[in-house]
């Protein structure tokens, strides 16, 4: 990765592309390397870059969170774009700016210089704002250094990522270190027990606690309508999002809008009935028959997903990754025992695991269960779900959301929940 400073110069974080004309940006990840570097190199740090191009001007919103970032982010980006704000968005999707893609997928947060151009590009594009999801594993590798924070937001904590925490413990540390420092932050009341902050210039957001953007009321009949109280100023909302989850999600998204503009909380939540939901999150794939597409690949996630629809009979198909915190497997399998009727456990990027041993961890707790069946080949659990899908019945296809390849022993295998989905629904329902 190789980007312009100024004319005829260039910036790079990887050793084996500088030259006379290119400066080494040193970061907290690679500065181990600098003793390999000729002499004669020039080195660069972000803080020394951000300064160069200007971005201290950027207001930046920072959303982690084990669950709620890609919505949250989205709908603050969409929020401002409404409000006739010119912004950047970078995340799992990719980066978007001024309502335009322009990266695909990429990392949650990438590295500090792919971060740092993008927010150049966003200045170029005279943005006010730059939303940025910021994962725990940036936290911890500090992919996030020297970047000055508007406003820090946190949704939410529950037990992911432990392969690479090592235990919860660990986990809510790392979320916490984010929130240690003086600058504005917004937490949700209702998880705040799981961190520590410093409650110096910090704000809250809740549907149960006390806090300084309280959800008074709220219904989940036909999307989310609810009201929303900020120290006395009153105000509703509409979306077409659904889910209690997800008005955790509006809450958090209302909230930080109102924290970094001067715009009224009525103005904001006319807003919010313009965004139209995330690719892959909680997507509709078909009204008739009921079938729907979510990201959610952890116990918590799956739960507030399966909840969200529980006044229906519910099929699920999902399976867990490879490589990855084993301790969570059965766990996903009593979530979605605690709701759905019928289960199909099957693949979902086992990488270099057998994806037999993946499926028994899941379902080592549901021995005896009715309506539980494993299918290692993710496309025939699909299908079969479809196939036996009844009319009132709604299925949920989970924990893949809108990646395009499933991951097997290293390699990227074309694959679409969605398409396969829609291919089992022309076959078997028309």
């Amino acid at each position: 990765m190789i980007y312009p400073i100024s004319e005829g110069i260039f910036v790079t974080e990887d050793t084996r592309k500088v030259n006379s004309n290119t400066l080494f940006l040193k970061t907290a990840q690679n500065s181990k390397y600098i003793e390999e570097l000729d002499k004669n190199i020039k080195i660069i740090t972000p803080k020394e870059l951000i300064r160069k191009w200007g971005l201290n001007d950027l207001q930046v919103i920072g959303i982690t969170g084990t669950n709620g970032k890609t919505t949250t982010a989205s709908i603050i980006y969409s929020i401002l774009t409404d409000l006739g704000y010119i912004s950047g968005l970078q995340g799992t999707r990719g980066f978007f700016l001024n309502d335009k893609r322009v990266e695909d997928k990429s990392l949650t947060t990438p590295s500090i210089l792919q971060t740092l151009h993008n927010m150049k590009l966003a200045k170029e594009a005279n943005a006010k704002f730059f939303v940025m999801e910021v994962s725990s594993h940036a936290i911890v590798q500090n992919r996030i250094e020297d970047i000055k924070f508007a406003l820090k937001v946190f949704t939410n904590v529950t037990q992911d990522h432990l392969d690479y925490h090592g235990s919860i413990q660990e986990y809510r540390k790392v979320k916490s270190s984010f929130f240690l420092d003086d600058g504005l932050k917004l937490i949700n009341k209702d998880e705040a027990k799981k961190i520590v902050f410093n409650s110096h210039k910090a704000y809250t957001y809740s549907l149960d606690e006390p806090s300084s953007f309280k959800i008074e009321a709220f219904s989940l009949q036909g999307g989310i309508k609810a009201a929303i109280n900020h120290l006395g100023e009153m105000a509703t909302f509409e979306s077409n999002l659904v889910g209690l989850f997800n008005v955790y999600n509006l809450a958090a998204a209302v909230a930080s809008v109102k924290l970094v503009t001067k715009h009224s909380l009525e103005e904001i939540c006319d807003e919010v009935i313009n965004f139209g939901g995330v690719s892959g999150r909680m997507e509709v794939v078909s009204h008739n028959p009921s079938v729907v597409v979510d990201f959610a690949h952890t116990p918590d996630g799956m739960l507030k997903v399966l909840e969200s629809i529980k006044d229906r009979d519910i099929a699920v198909v999902f399976g867990a990754g490879g490589d990855r915190d084993k301790n969570k497997r059965p766990k996903m399998g009593l979530a979605a025992a605690k709701y759905a009727k019928k289960i199909y456990v099957t693949s979902d990027n086992p990488r270099s695991e057998e994806p037999k041993s993946i499926i028994d961890d899941i379902i080592a707790p549901l021995n005896g269960k009715e309506g539980v069946e494993t299918i290692i080949d993710r496309k025939e659990a699909i299908r079969k779900a479809i196939k036996e899908l009844q009319d009132d019945e709604v299925l949920l296809i989970l924990g893949k959301g809108d990646e395009t390849y499933i991951e097997i022993n290293g390699k990227k295998i074309p694959f679409d929940d969605r398409e396969v989905a829609k291919e089992a629904i022309l076959e078997f329902k028309n």
